[in-house]
């Protein structure tokens, strides 16, 4: 974000008087700076042209600085700059940082009364309650559901055998279950009649039994299995009440009978439940409009009787010691809100059935698979050594810095004031005190606060959690906070290069962030969205394959301590995660990647021979080499992106296996690596050829194309007249601003230099400056013709020369002092004069060209 410079000058050159003013924003008070930059400087600069022309020109003046300064910019200036300062100082890091932690205290608080008070276990959550998020995706209350496939589903149920038990109801359940098994299973049995299916690979059985109502033929089959451990189900799903109804007509005898069936039915069931799974399904609601005539007296009235009859006798049924008879409610709940779309008011559309069937799945599974986004039915795993390990190192590290901090053994640097503008510490002149012993210790306790609420976000089950789904709200909604509070926040750049380091440093910022919020809201099922970010994490790469191959070029420097360097700083974060989450590295896919395209950008820069910058100053013939390595790294990815049985066999043998595999398999890896295989080499050819452009002198670097207001030199007697301080944010102009320094001028300026080529002073005219209707352009509204004063030029310095060291101010030739320009170079010592008077006619050429055309 762009901020006021602290020295603006600028020339106005006018017919009738010169007057000049500068204004720092240092001298004055942080409170009052900004406040009175933009009354004192014209206000003054209008009386001292009222005190020498005694007053004749001061009319035109405050025209003209009314045009510039007064109206809605300049309130909009205001208030943004005193609202910038009053936001930096009451909302700083160190605030924000408090403000967070206490929000992380709160949500302790709050989630753990709510365990305590309404139940901490995940599966019955799961089997109880939840919400529809969007079209057929369920969310669970408190917990994620994992959304099962074939293989996974196979893995579970391995040897395992399903049982489903009741009507027409269950046999639709039992379908949706099959199909998550086999997904081009058809619903081609019978209507009342058993069903089988089975898987020979897996060697897993699904059966679904026709039993209608709850009676002794139920009742004998549950006690078949009870004897006969050889044809007990691992699972049972048992469900019915319809045909009771509608048989006896929905009367209340036949409610009592039901009643005591199920009781004697529950004996059996608690049984099964000792040595498997058993749930009984709840009733769904109808459709009472869309039902047959055969089926009206099936009403939601009398199937929540039916449902209260079951709950009551399923939760007395229990002893202590025995194990719970689990009631699967949610699909009913479901049901609620899909029951209008079913096609006869009885049986549930087939999305429905689906979250029926991926409920049991979970219950089933979640246990054994543990997935990572299904955290329904999971227990918190002990952890492991290398857990315990962490933990041993962090509190030691915490009881260290409290020993230390107790005897006050550290010694404090004197604090430094932090800069509101960039909340950064300004850096003191002299060289600052050696940390003490306890700043390491220090260091490593916030590390072990946060590595610790991240364990308890992830892995263990405090938090309740939700999966994700995507919104346009839950993306836009951050990402466009934290543009509007970067507005408030920001620093200026030292440098103008093209993507130079803070400018790479803060666009990799922007796409992190991005790249972040799109992770966390789940905005890869919105295709334009997952297309943009495609297009950042191939920036990303290109501006590694750019920024490690630049550094090479121009620096040679392959040492060991280089290469440790950099693979600290990509690396530490991650392996911390891994020890303490207990994840694989290739879990954080994107690290392994960054990570990979570095060691080879150095194998392929380092090995012989070592091609570099200086070396290709004595031939040209060395560029050649450069792009015969890049060939070769060329032609090394494209034999692995065409050959994928090649590329899991290199990376599946050990000790690699282990930094890539994910889940005992390559595949994840593979399918990363080759979505921006190109991108890097494409980075690293583009830094070769800008580079060595560059070096020829046929692109011009910063200085001559971005930073104008440092090359803008007199041509008529100009830079001789006086100055005036105009407002910068009427007319865009900034001294360091992050991306452009001439922003409404950037497009006119730059395609006079082009058109030009020659890195000489700028006049603009500034017809009808003082019009209010074209304030802040430079240049006649559309359609008006062009009327110059004679002298009327608008001469802009962005930094003027005296505000340089000296070893940089502009000498003789437009170059700095101590450097020889182009000309001087070729003519040598004896032929400078020539060469200044050569350089000083293609300037008066020049400007006259310019104001011909004007």
């Amino acid at each position: 974000m762009a901020q006021l410079p602290q020295s603006q000058e600028f020339t106005l050159r006018a017919s009738d008087g010169l007057f000049t003013n500068r204004a720092n924003s240092v001298a004055e008070s942080p409170a009052r700076a900004d406040e009175t930059a933009t009354y004192s400087v014209m206000e003054e600069a209008v009386s001292r042209e009222e005190e020498r022309t005694g007053g004749g020109a001061a009319p035109r003046l405050r025209d003209r600085t009314a045009a510039c300064c007064h109206g809605g910019a300049k309130m909009a200036l205001l208030a943004y700059s005193l609202g910038k300062r009053e936001i930096n100082h009451h909302f700083t890091v160190r605030n924000a940082k408090l403000i967070s932690l206490a929000a992380v205290a709160l949500l302790l608080v709050f989630h753990a009364a709510l365990r305590f008070y309404g139940g901490g276990d995940s599966c019955e959550w799961l089997l109880s309650r939840g919400r529809y998020l969007g079209e057929n995706v369920w969310q669970p209350y408190g917990c994620m559901m994992h959304k099962y496939k074939s293989t996974e589903a196979k893995t579970c149920l391995a040897e395992k055998r399903v049982a489903f038990v009741g009507d027409s109801r269950i046999r639709q359940l039992f379908y949706s279950f099959v199909k998550i098994i086999d997904p081009e299973r058809a619903e081609d049995g019978n209507k009342h009649e058993d069903i089988f299916f089975q898987d020979e690979r897996s060697s897993l059985k699904v059966d679904f039994l026709w039993y209608p109502e709850a009676n002794n033929s139920m009742k004998e089959r549950f006690i078949l299995w009870t004897h006969e451990a050889s044809a007990k189900p691992d699972a049972v799903i048992v469900g019915a009440a319809t045909w009771s109804i509608k048989l006896h007509g929905g009367s209340s005898e036949t409610l009592q009978q039901y009643r005591a069936n199920l009781t004697a039915i529950a004996v059996q069931l608690e049984s099964l439940a000792e040595r498997g799974e058993v749930y009984w399904v709840l009733q769904d609601p109808v459709n009472e409009e869309m039902l047959s005539e055969n089926r009206r007296m099936i009403t939601n009235q009398q199937l929540e009787l039916y449902n209260e009859a079951a709950m009551n006798v399923l939760n007395n049924s229990k002893f202590p010691g025995r194990t719970r008879v689990k009631l699967l409610a949610a699909s009913r709940q479901a049901a609620l809100e899909t029951i209008s779309q079913s096609d006869d008011g009885l049986h549930l559309p087939e999305g429905t059935r689906n979250v029926g069937a991926m409920i049991l799945m979970n219950s089933v599974c979640n246990k054994l698979l543990r997935p990572i986004d299904g955290s329904c039915c999971q227990t918190l795993p002990p952890p492991n050594f290398s857990q315990k390990l962490s933990a041993c190192f962090f509190l030691g590290s915490a009881a260290v810095f409290a020993v230390l901090h107790v005897l006050g053994s550290s010694h404090h640097r004197r604090p430094v004031p932090p800069d509101v503008e960039s909340l950064e510490e300004k850096k003191p002149a002299t060289a600052a005190a050696p940390l003490g012993p306890k700043a390491p210790f220090q260091a490593l306790c916030r590390m072990g606060v946060i590595m610790a609420y991240f364990y308890l976000c992830d892995r263990a089950d405090v938090f309740m959690k939700e999966q994700k789904f995507y919104t346009h709200s839950t993306f836009f909604i951050p990402l466009i906070y934290i543009l509007v509070l970067g507005v408030f926040y920001s620093e200026n750049s030292k440098e103008t290069k093209l993507l130079n380091r803070e400018q790479t440093d803060e666009w990799k910022g922007w796409m992190q962030l991005v790249i972040l919020i799109y992770h966390i809201s789940g905005a890869s099922a919105f295709i334009p969205v997952y297309m943009h970010v495609r297009v950042l994490v191939a920036a990303y790469l290109f501006q590694t394959g750019y920024g490690h191959f630049s550094f090479f070029w121009l620096k040679g420097d392959f040492g060991l301590y280089r290469v440790c360097q950099v693979l600290f700083r990509l690396n530490f974060l991650v392996l911390v995660l891994c020890v303490v989450m207990d994840r694989p590295y290739q879990f954080y896919y994107f690290v392994p990647l960054v990570t990979f395209w570095f060691v080879i950008i150095y194998a392929t820069m380092a090995m012989w021979p070592q091609i570099l910058q200086k070396r290709t100053n004595s031939s040209g013939m060395w560029h050649l080499g450069v792009l015969m390595k890049l060939l070769s790294l060329l032609v090394f990815i494209c034999t692995f992106a065409f050959s994928q049985s090649f590329f899991e066999s290199t990376f599946s043998v050990w000790p690699t296996s282990k930094l890539f595999e994910l889940n005992g398999s390559i595949h994840e890896w593979w399918f990363r690596w080759k979505l921006d295989r190109f991108a890097v080499f494409h980075g690293m050819l583009f830094a070769f050829v800008y580079l060595v452009l560059q070096k020829r002198q046929v692109l011009s670097e910063g200085k001559d194309l971005f930073n104008l207001g440092e090359q803008l030199q007199n041509q008529n007697g100009v830079q001789r007249d006086a100055s005036l301080h105009l407002c910068g944010p009427d007319f865009g102009l900034h001294s360091h601003p992050k991306h452009s320094r001439l922003r409404p001028l950037r497009v006119q300026l730059l395609l006079f230099v082009v058109r030009k080529d020659v890195p000489g002073a700028v006049h603009l005219p500034v017809p009808h400056l003082a019009r209010g209707r074209h304030q802040g352009n430079f240049g006649p509204h559309p359609g008006e013709p062009v009327a110059q004063r004679p002298g009327e030029h608008l001469h802009l310095r962005v930094r003027g020369a005296r505000g340089l060291p000296r070893h940089q101010r502009p000498g003789p030739g437009g170059h700095p002092q101590g450097q020889r320009g182009p000309a001087e170079e070729a003519g040598g010592r004896g032929g400078r004069q020539s060469a200044r008077a050569a350089v000083d006619q293609g300037r008066a050429a020049d400007a006259r060209d310019l104001m011909a055309a004007d």
